[in-house]
């Protein structure tokens, strides 16, 4: 284990630490007006961070494995075909998401925002959070390649995937604690990038769904097609 190799996924889980489930849905949790705020935002983070290393865990044990006692018959012609029109599906589904298609058809604005709840509801966001991220997380898989390829016993990629998930959601518990010493001063900030998420928060579940569209599409495209 070498102090690149550390470097290199502490910066992976810092790019990680940006997204959405990680950073944006912890700002809403703090701007809400109630008590119970900081226990709800720890559950969440809890639930987050558990969900990736889980999925961790299953990719270094090699789940991928598993999978490979069905590779004759995903990979067949069928199973493309399949795999194609669910890629042009959410290619097209992406549209109905997008502000400009909408407006032009008169639709109203959709806007994705969180809801706030119990217990029960913040790990079901949690939970929610992480599996529509599942196939948008590409430093996280980055990162277990090189573990992978690294060649790590157990014992040395286990507490390294833990401090990966614990990097993950630093961003938003320095917040937490930011804003019970300096509120005044954090807050308007919070509420401007609330505000820029609520904005584009549509155009970002758009895109997001375009991409994953159009690479299973691509995928299934070039087995039918180019081979």
């Amino acid at each position: 284990m070498t102090i690149g190799l550390l470097l290199t996924l502490a910066a992976l889980a810092i790019v990680d630490s940006t997204s959405f489930g990680t950073l944006g849905i912890p700002v809403y949790l703090l701007l809400s007006s109630d008590r119970s705020r900081t226990s709800r935002l720890l559950i969440y983070l809890a639930t987050v961070a558990g969900f990736y290393f889980l999925v961790g865990v299953a990719l270094m044990l090699g789940l991928s494995t598993v999978m490979e006692q069905f590779g004759d018959a995903l990979r067949s012609r069928p199973a493309y075909m399949v795999q194609l029109a669910l890629g042009v599906g959410l290619f097209l589904l992406s549209w109905r998401f997008d502000p400009k298609w909408r407006a032009k058809r008169g639709l109203p604005e959709r806007r994705f925002e969180p809801r706030v709840g119990g217990p029960r509801v913040m790990v079901l966001l949690g939970l929610t959070a992480g599996a529509l991220e599942v196939a948008t997380m590409v430093p996280y898989l980055a990162a277990i390649g090189i573990m992978t390829t690294s060649g790590l016993a157990i014992g040395r990629w286990l507490p390294l995937l833990a401090a990966y998930v614990l990097v993950m959601i630093l961003p938003p518990l320095a917040l937490m604690a930011l804003r019970g010493v300096a509120g005044d001063w954090l807050e308007p900030k919070l509420e401007r990038f609330r505000a820029w998420l609520a904005k584009h928060s549509a155009s970002a579940v758009s895109w997001a769904i375009a991409i994953v569209g159009f690479l299973i599409a691509r995928d299934a495209a070039v087995y039918l097609f180019f081979t």
